[in-house]
């Protein structure tokens, strides 16, 4: 390991967002009062989180699973669900406990009102995301999802659109999709309705990134999230490097006396960038 004698400093402002706290919590005490939950999903795109979760009792099902399930608990994540879902339970009498992120609730019943109106949606967001997913829901999947612009080349679209956006994706990506259909001549109504814990995050990154010498950038693969702020950190920084788990760390890495920076997506547990830290501090 030789002496390599790193300053490593976490981001404090990395880690859980509420709604994903909010989720968790919600779940520990059931599994504390009931020994099991099921949770439809990944309750968070951590697979280090989850398989602690797990460990205390967490059933992940997924939404083919629920059919066959009746007089059961099952924990909506905070990345929201489809009608759908809760017809379903209703159906085979499913208790819900629902932790749906109270923003994304919000662009939920937005989206649908929007839809009510006869307006045609646009939903700039990752093709199948969870989140993403339950917002089509509302819209009886009629809405236009699309996670790139080059998507909506061959498209005929009506004059009047209405533009949302995934919770988690970059303002800077939104607003330049925005200004885009704007100058194509459409009349775009734009709802930017990106989580301003996460915008906020876009913002106060790039001052972290730059601080350091290397950012090491703590995030599950399957996060939207980290990999927008991943970015944000590289762009800052060009020695910043993605893992998932602290294994995953090497010592060619870093040079001895290098000041290092521990960022993490708002689905990375404190717990595990924690454990990164530890890891490089015996270097």
């Amino acid at each position: 390991m030789g002496d390599y004698k790193l300053q490593v400093t976490i981001d404090q402002d990395s880690g859980f967002c509420f709604g994903v706290v909010y989720a968790i919590d919600m779940a520990e005490e059931i599994l504390e009062e009931d020994g099991y939950l099921y949770c439809l999903g990944d309750i968070v795109h951590n697979d280090e989180e989850v398989s602690r979760l797990k460990a205390k009792g967490l059933r992940i099902i997924e939404h083919a699973d629920l059919v066959n399930l009746s007089n059961e608990k099952v924990l909506i994540r905070a990345h929201g669900e489809a009608p759908d879902t809760y017809r379903i339970a209703l159906e085979n009498n499913i208790t819900l406990i629902d932790a749906s992120c109270p923003v994304v609730l919000k662009l939920q019943n937005r989206i649908k009102t929007s839809f009510d109106n006869n307006e045609k949606i646009l939903i700039f967001g990752k093709h199948g995301h969870a989140e993403v997913v339950g917002l089509s829901g509302q819209t009886n999947n009629e809405a236009l999802v699309f996670q790139d612009l080059a998507e909506l080349d061959n498209v005929e679209l009506p004059e009047n659109i209405t533009l949302y956006s995934q919770t988690t994706k970059s303002m800077e990506k939104f607003y330049n999709i925005k200004d885009q259909l704007l100058q194509r001549g459409y009349n775009l109504k734009a709802n930017d309705t990106i989580c301003r814990q996460v915008s906020n995050r876009d913002q106060d990154l790039p001052k972290f990134a730059t601080k350091f010498d290397k950012i090491v950038f703590v995030s599950g693969v399957k996060s939207s999230n980290g990999k927008v702020l991943y970015e944000v950190c590289r762009k800052h920084n060009p020695n910043t490097y993605f893992i998932s788990s602290a294994s995953e760390l090497k010592t060619d890495m870093f040079a001895p006396g290098d000041k290092v920076g521990i960022a993490g997506a708002t689905s990375s547990p404190m717990w595990l960038m924690q454990q990164v830290k530890a890891e490089l501090e015996r270097y």
